[in-house]
């Protein structure tokens, strides 16, 4: 079974490029917004020493290694969770990959559009995991409330999901993400059903000019100290501005 993982990042910042590289592929890039609408789908092999030395001893008459799928998923920005750009399409298509790539613009060149019109990996990042934690915030609040509804009724699966939901929700809106919140097995089973992005493995993917590949540069260094703070959620006055949407919506 192969992991399907998302390649994600605001308009611009290399996703296509990447996408190609790794799969070896001849996907679209341009240089404007939203090149990508429809996502790119292509699957590797992993490989893996250890298979060829089992396979070498026991003589198969077939060896599959595992794959990975990666999808070039168009690019995100700010208001995504309302629906701005292409919102809504992209946040289904992260909800169907397992894994998120978060590919990060660290390359200073005016000749190649920034949808913010400054470099910032920072603020990029800030902007992703904003609007992913809004969309599972938005989301959650909807399924916890039609659960509550559920409730009132003899319906066994509604009473175990709840206090899951209930808790979750309580941790996104203080600026948590799913895979932070502390859950047993079983709570993470049940949260399974929700299809929270912020539940998903998440890693950085900085996209750098030729002359930084071997020792980075200070945009690199910035996603560093990123992720050795180890907790990315950024509640923003836009965060603090949909919960209150949300609660006087409900």
């Amino acid at each position: 079974m192969s992991v399907r993982c998302g390649i994600v990042g605001l308009p611009n910042v290399g996703k296509s490029t990447i996408y190609n590289a790794i799969t070896r592929t001849q996907a679209q890039s341009a240089n404007y917004p939203f090149c990508t609408i429809e996502p790119n789908i292509g699957r590797i092999d992993v490989p893996d020493k250890r298979l060829n030395d089992i396979a070498n001893k026991i003589n198969p008459k077939r060896v599959v290694a595992t794959s990975t799928e990666f999808v070039d998923i168009a690019g995100l920005v700010e208001g995504a969770s309302r629906g701005e750009g292409l919102g809504n399409k992209f946040l289904s298509h992260i909800r169907e990959t397992q894994a998120v790539a978060h590919v990060l613009r660290c390359f200073a060149d005016d000749n190649i559009i920034h949808v913010r019109d400054r470099v910032s990996p920072k603020e990029d990042l800030s902007i992703i995991n904003t609007e992913l934690a809004l969309a599972d915030l938005e989301s959650l609040t909807r399924q916890t409330e039609k659960l509550q509804k559920r409730i009132r009724s003899p319906d066994k699966e509604a009473k175990v999901l709840l206090p899951v939901a209930e808790k979750i929700l309580k941790e996104l809106e203080n600026g948590q993400f799913v895979r932070d919140i502390n859950l047993s097995i079983e709570e993470k089973n049940l949260a399974s059903t929700f299809q929270l992005i912020t539940a998903k493995p998440s890693f950085y993917i900085c996209n750098v000019d030729e002359a930084s590949i071997a020792k980075g540069n200070e945009y690199t260094k910035e996603v560093e100290e990123l992720a050795k703070a180890g907790r990315y959620a950024s509640c923003t006055s836009m965060w603090q501005d949909r919960r209150r949407t949300l609660i006087s919506e409900s």
